[in-house]
């Protein structure tokens, strides 16, 4: 089953580059969809969001603010993976 990461960000912020390219490298290993949010496009968003950046969601459930950790992200994962096979 897919999994889905969301990642509230906006231009020129070099934590959310940052965290992206976590993403992407973990990308390889599992199937995740990612959609990234930008804050800057939605005034509800950024009010909620300008100070908190990047805000990594995994299934709607909110995992990491500012950094995101790779060996972090990996377990979150693998939790995730196990907990959908049958």
């Amino acid at each position: 089953m897919d999994i889905k990461i969301e990642i509230y960000s906006k231009p020129d912020c070099s934590l959310c580059d940052k965290a992206k390219t976590v993403i992407e490298k973990i990308k390889i290993l599992r199937p995740i969809t990612i959609s990234e949010i930008d804050i800057s496009k939605n005034p509800t968003l950024f009010e909620k969001y300008k100070e908190k950046i990047p805000s990594i969601f995994i299934n709607g459930k909110l995992a990491f603010v500012y950094k995101v950790h790779e060996t972090t992200l990996r377990k979150k994962l693998n939790i995730l993976c196990k907990q959908k096979t049958f």
